[in-house]
């Protein structure tokens, strides 16, 4: 029997990178807990309008309040109705930007195997 020690095909190198991937796959797994917990206590703020309508979203998206200003209620149901859907997109919009840039942080440098 030739190749004796090396066992499945992995040589010793192998395992190392295997075991140091698990390790980082474990820290980006604490990574995003922390990062989800923080996700739900941010706000971020959508407005249209010039500030008569804005919109909190927390950072995972779930709606948290819309302030709607005395004088955006004047302009009428349909261009209030237009107000909230842009300042609710707009708090979307960045809601979206913030946790990508987020998960970037959270996984940049990670090199798995395979992938």
């Amino acid at each position: 029997m030739t190749g004796k020690g090396q066992g499945f095909g992995f040589g010793l190198g192998k395992m190392k990178e295997l075991a140091e991937a698990f390790k980082k796959a474990q820290e980006v797994q604490a990574g995003a807990k922390r990062l989800q917990e923080e996700l739900e206590q941010m706000e971020i703020l959508g407005e249209s309008g010039g500030g008569m309508v804005k919109v909190v979203l927390s950072g995972n998206q779930e709606p948290k309040r819309v302030e709607i200003a005395p004088s955006a209620l004047e302009e009428g149901a349909e261009v209030l109705s237009d107000l909230v859907a842009v300042a609710m997109k707009d708090a979307y919009t960045k809601s979206t930007e913030t946790m990508r840039e987020r998960m970037e942080d959270l996984t940049s440098g990670l090199e798995l195997p395979g992938m």
